[in-house]
């Protein structure tokens, strides 16, 4: 079996699975910028909003650093992968950019 992964054939978001006869690219975890196979303790570098954690790159929770985000009064972060987003506190909607009681 020759390995084709050895000229690197695949996308930088990609790693590459030597098969027999063959070879197939896979796509790397979404933690990370570049990857030399499967999961997050496989990553090159971290994706933004991830972080080197022992081996693994794992999400940042924005929702609980030191700094608030979320400025707006009546206004929850919510904690998503790689990011976050904020949301209008339970009894409030948005209105034209403000959270306004309902």
């Amino acid at each position: 079996d020759l390995d084709e992964c050895a000229a690197s054939p695949c996308k930088d978001h990609q790693y590459c699975l030597n098969t027999d006869g063959s070879f197939s690219c896979k796509a790397c975890d979404a933690s990370c910028v570049g990857c030399t196979g499967e999961g997050s303790d496989k990553c090159n570098t971290c994706a933004s909003g991830y972080m080197k954690e022992g081996e693994k790159c794992t999400d940042i929770d924005e929702c609980n650093l030191p700094e608030k985000i979320c400025l707006k009064e009546n206004q929850d972060c919510v904690n998503t992968s790689g990011s976050y987003k904020c949301v209008c506190s339970e009894g409030f909607e948005d209105k034209d950019g403000a959270c306004v009681q309902t």
